[in-house]
């Protein structure tokens, strides 16, 4: 069984590597050396890093023309395994592959298809989402289930911390498919179109806080949009990242006015910064100013003045 394996992140990784412990992976696609961070130095793909680690064959074409698909037969192939590679694939690409073109999409389709469906889950508030190996289609997302794995939630993941046990569960996952599929031991089942729900790109204004928001949909911010583009406000004029907070559900003083949202309410000492929101409250338990490290909210308070009766986002 040959295996062409198509996948650029670091999710990707740990499915290449256990797919090429077991099966003959006859190439690698992923996406060209890019520029990256604030000097701009041209750096590989996690995916390519790895595939040069395991002796791969790597390809890394800007576009999916006419050539590089004859390159792709000349391989010959049996399976494609494609896991979040960043772009569309024609129907002349997929028909290459003479027992079937995979996809791993770490939701349970036909729910989030799209771009970000792993903190589609958290900002939703999901108990579970899951893994879905899925045949491919020219519709995105929208090919037949293969293979699904459950994934409950306990509401404390963040996108980092799900997104390195789906990449764990994936590996196994797919190597089990294509088990079933080189012994002809699989049924497809169709998608339910009726069901369907998509999530987008993201974009790094995404994690601008609304404090007028309720206290739950904010917490769900801070965990969904880290590592990326985390959740943030502004204190002062100037960033403050947000990237650890609880609800708050005790009783905060009380006053003659009303608080406003994204006021600095009191210093829990146990639990937090208390912030008002929309509903509720939320207490912060770790910050990051501008342009200095993470720390928790006592040492971040140990550095301010007079934060108590600020009005955050303002």
């Amino acid at each position: 069984m040959r295996i062409f394996f198509a996948g650029t992140p670091e999710i990707a990784v740990p499915s290449l590597e256990k797919i090429s412990s077991v099966y003959e992976i006859c190439g690698v696609l992923t996406n060209p050396d890019r520029p990256k961070g604030r000097k701009g130095i041209i750096t590989p793909s996690p995916v390519k890093v790895k595939a040069l680690e395991l002796g791969l064959d790597i390809h890394q074409p800007e576009k999916l023309d006419s050539t590089f698909i004859d390159t792709v037969k000349n391989l010959n192939p049996d399976i494609l395994v494609t896991f979040a590679y960043g772009r569309i694939f024609k129907k002349d690409f997929l028909d290459i592959f003479t027992k079937e073109a995979l996809n791993i999409h770490p939701s349970l389709l036909p729910e989030f298809r799209g771009a970000a469906p792993i903190p589609a889950a958290i900002l939703a508030g999901k108990k579970e989402t899951g893994i879905t190996v899925q045949r491919m289609a020219l519709k995105m997302d929208s090919g037949d289930i293969i293979d699904q794995l459950i994934i409950p939630l306990d509401g404390t993941e963040t996108a980092e911390s799900l997104s390195i046990f789906v990449s764990e569960k994936s590996s196994d996952l797919i190597t089990e498919v294509i088990g079933r599929i080189e012994e002809n031991n699989y049924l497809p089942v169709p998608q339910k179109e009726e069901e369907a729900s998509y999530c987008s790109m993201i974009d790094k204004k995404d994690g601008l806080i609304d404090w007028s928001k309720p206290a739950d949909m904010i917490e769900r911010m801070i965990r969904g949009y880290n590592p990326w583009p985390h959740a943030y406000t502004y204190y002062k004029e100037k960033l403050l990242v947000i990237s650890g907070a609880i609800i708050y559900k005790d009783d905060v003083p009380e006053r003659d006015t009303p608080y406003k949202n994204g006021e600095v309410v009191f210093i829990n000492k146990k639990k937090g910064i208390i912030i008002k929101t929309g509903e509720g409250f939320l207490a912060l338990k770790k910050i990051k100013p501008q342009s200095k490290k993470e720390m928790d909210y006592k040492s971040f308070i140990n550095g301010v003045r007079d934060f108590e009766g600020t009005v955050l986002g303002e």
